[in-house]
């Protein structure tokens, strides 16, 4: 089962959930570029403790420039959008911010279609207008 994506997807969404909430409560008090900036060094920890730990730090020189480069660029993305969800956070409430920023498997499928050639079928766009719609109801204020 631990070598199946779904496994790791949903294990991704359960660490995921209270995220929020939890964020929600540590930017209470403070500036919500900290907040990021402290969440990003535990984030940055342990995952060189686990790198370390399960041996699986690459030589020097068997990663490519290439390979730096997108990593790099993700980063970048996740650090700009790690800043604006806390901002969000520090400026809404968590239920109404979270459906709104998982709006991102919208784009992630609209993208993945349209620059690296991946196919879904009529079902699976269905399922994406359908998270898009609710992603919007749940964060309409009633």
């Amino acid at each position: 089962m631990t070598g199946s994506w779904a496994f790791w997807a949903l294990l991704s969404a359960g660490f995921a959930a209270p995220t929020a909430l939890l964020a929600m409560a540590g930017v209470a008090g403070v500036d919500s570029d900290f907040a990021t900036f402290a969440r990003t060094l535990v984030v940055a920890l342990l995952a060189g403790l686990i790198v370390f730990a399960a041996g699986r730090w690459p030589a020097p020189g068997t990663v490519t420039a290439r390979t730096y480069l997108y990593l790099g660029l993700s980063g970048l993305a996740t650090g700009a959008s790690w800043l604006c969800y806390f901002r969000a956070l520090k400026l809404g409430e968590a239920a109404r911010v979270a459906p709104i920023d998982k709006l991102s498997v919208v784009f992630v499928a609209v993208f993945a279609t349209l620059f690296l050639g991946e196919k879904l079928s009529f079902l699976n766009w269905a399922g994406v207008f359908l998270i898009a719609l609710g992603a919007v109801l749940v964060a309409q204020r009633a």
